[in-house]
């Protein structure tokens, strides 16, 4: 999708604008390092093009821009869980809207910040209070930060992930590596597995990856490019593709788009909602990705 051609509501700065996109606002970034924009439903980074590349990020051709269910494809935020361990699936930081707090901007590139409140909608979901920060950088890498703080006057526990789909050119030709060898298998049931340095996929993926390196890699020689995708704050790294069954049966996806994604996400895994990062009044944790080729 050409972001650029999207009726603008207002221009913010020089680099910075808002325009809209059926019925959801979006934060347009046009900079000579890179191109990006965000939906304020759900905090959701929807594009990264850094000059002279195709997207880096995937967005589904039947992707739904209605304000009110997920967006498939781009950079889903999950929290304050990740899965199906609560209702509703993946929390519901990525169905809420979001404020625009602040933008900034030099040669280098764009900084936009993003914030999360409570409400009574969240509360009756989830009954903490929080302060959540999404911090997305565009430069000539992309970093996405989700800086989550427990404004709280008691301890709660959370999971989550940066649910990053990525733009291949064929995944039966896509090369990953650095994603560690041990893995849950969320197709077995979460059984623990064993597996090589490098994945090429031939049918579904939803793996927990436990242990994985400092950078994992998207080789790519349809585009001709390798994906970095470096994490912190996590405690795994998931790798999914739903291939042509679980493409066919989501109305949100063509027959044919898993032919030209992967996701691989920065995530805090957890088997249930009492499990993974706890933090204390007044703490914060960060979980990000950085995303270059």
């Amino acid at each position: 999708m050409d972001y650029s051609t999207l009726p603008a509501i207002s221009a913010l700065s020089d680099c910075v604008s808002i325009a809209k996109l059926d019925d959801i606002k979006v934060v347009r970034i046009q900079h000579e390092k890179a191109t990006a924009a965000i939906s304020l439903h759900g905090g959701h980074v929807l594009s990264f093009t850094p000059n002279g590349q195709q997207d880096l990020i995937w967005m589904s051709q039947e992707a739904q821009f209605d304000g009110k269910a997920a967006i498939r494809g781009g950079i889903p935020v999950c929290w304050p869980w990740f899965g199906r361990i609560a209702a509703p699936a993946h929390g519901f930081a990525r169905t809420t809207q979001w404020e625009l707090v602040e933008h900034r901007e030099n040669d280098k590139g764009v900084i936009v910040e993003l914030a999360l409140f409570p409400s009574e909608e969240t509360h009756d979901i989830w009954p903490h209070l929080f302060d959540v920060r999404l911090v997305i950088e565009v430069a000539e890498q992309m970093k996405v930060s989700l800086n989550i703080i427990n404004i709280d006057d008691e301890e709660w526990t959370f999971s989550g992930a940066l649910h990053t789909y990525l733009n291949v050119g064929d995944i039966r030709q896509t090369k990953t590596t650095g994603m560690g060898p041990q893995y849950l298998d969320s197709l077995q049931g979460g059984k623990q597995c064993e597996g090589g340095d490098a994945l090429v996929l031939t049918g579904t993926i939803d793996r927990v990856y436990t242990h994985p390196e400092a950078q994992i890699n998207v080789h790519d020689p349809i585009i001709n490019r390798v994906i970095t995708v470096e994490n912190q704050g996590h405690n795994s790294a998931v790798l999914w593709n739903p291939w042509a069954e679980g493409a066919q049966s989501m109305d949100d996806m063509s027959d044919e788009g898993y032919q030209t994604m992967i996701c691989v996400e920065s995530s805090v895994h957890a088997n249930d909602i009492t499990q993974g990062v706890t933090l204390q009044p007044g703490e914060t944790h960060v979980l990000s990705t950085v995303i270059g080729a």
